[in-house]
C-alpha cells in the first residue's frame, strides 16, 4: 500500500520523489494520467497526494475530484513559479498546498515525511 501517491509524468521529478522516499521508508506510487491517479486512489486511500501541475492531461480535474471525494486528505501541488494564475486556480480545485518547483524540492523529504505520522 503507498502512503503517497502523485501524479507526475515528468521523469526527473518522479525521480526525485521515489528516490527521497526510499530513503526515509515511504512507500509512494506514482501516476502519469490523472484517470491512473484517480484510479489507485479508488482501490487505497494514501496518507498524501502530490500533483504536478504541469503534468500532461487535466491535473487540476483531478485535484477536484480528489477533493470530492476525499475532503480531508492532504493534497501539495508544485508548479513554476511564474504561474500564480494556476496557482489560485489549484487553490480553488482544493490543494492543501501548492508551492513552486524550487520550494517542493527543496522541502520534499518534509512533504514526503508527512505520511508517515
Amino acid at each position: 500500500m503507498a502512503q503517497v501517491l502523485a501524479l507526475v509524468d515528468d521523469l526527473f521529478f518522479q525521480a526525485k520523489i521515489l528516490e527521497t522516499a526510499k530513503h526515509l521508508g515511504i512507500a509512494v506510487h506514482t501516476s502519469t494520467t490523472s484517470d491512473a491517479l484517480l484510479a489507485e486512489i479508488a482501490k487505497e486511500t494514501p496518507k498524501l497526494v502530490i500533483v504536478d501541475l504541469n503534468a500532461r492531461g487535466t491535473p487540476l480535474q483531478a485535484i477536484a475530484r480528489v477533493r470530492a471525494g476525499q475532503p480531508g486528505l492532504p493534497l501539495i501541488a508544485f508548479l513554476s513559479h511564474v504561474q500564480t494564475d494556476l496557482a489560485q486556480q489549484a487553490r480553488a480545485a482544493g490543494c492543501t498546498q501548492v508551492m513552486p518547483r524550487s520550494q517542493f524540492t527543496h522541502d520534499l523529504a518534509t512533504i514526503l515525511a508527512q505520511a508517515k505520522s
